[in-house]
């Protein structure tokens, strides 16, 4: 099992909970980027690949390479639509869980709003990240990589 990280647009926080949480858990993790990612030293289970640039070029080195029973991490509807129906787990940086009954609704509310920006609406967004939204993406990542690592384990 591996923790993947979109790592082009996931805030700091997000990013901090995920190295912490492969250290203590033990657990391979990967930021994915078209951008250069420095890493803090000491973090055994973290890698960073640096994929060419280019539009959705992280996402697909993810879809191609996460396998069922992995964890990612995105704010990115359309690449998270892609890892659900594999067996990925995936969890947006303010702690929401997609899911295959959620995924479908998302990705349709994602495109309506991206038609109305493209014609000149303004649709605002998300409120500013902070403590509640890093404290809901610690708790959903906790349980996620929990459930995870349960079915990973063989039974005894």
């Amino acid at each position: 099992m591996k923790l993947w990280i979109d790592a082009d647009a996931a805030p700091r926080d997000v990013k901090d909970v995920c190295l912490r949480a492969a250290e203590r858990l033990k657990l391979d993790t990967v930021l994915v980027a078209n951008q250069r990612i420095l890493l803090p030293l000491g973090y055994a289970h973290v890698t960073a690949v640096r994929v060419d640039g280019g539009p959705d070029v992280a996402d697909r080195y993810i879809v191609e390479h996460a396998v069922a029973g992995d964890v990612a991490v995105t704010a990115d509807i359309p690449l998270a639509a892609l890892l659900v129906p594999n067996g990925v787990v995936v969890i947006d940086p303010r702690g929401e869980e997609y899911t295959a009954e959620s995924i479908g609704e998302r990705l349709s509310v994602r495109n309506f709003m991206d038609g109305l920006r493209g014609a000149g609406v303004e649709t605002g967004g998300h409120a500013a990240y902070g403590p509640r939204e890093k404290q809901a993406f610690s708790n959903a990542l906790d349980r996620a990589l929990t459930r995870a690592l349960r079915r990973q384990r063989p039974a005894p």
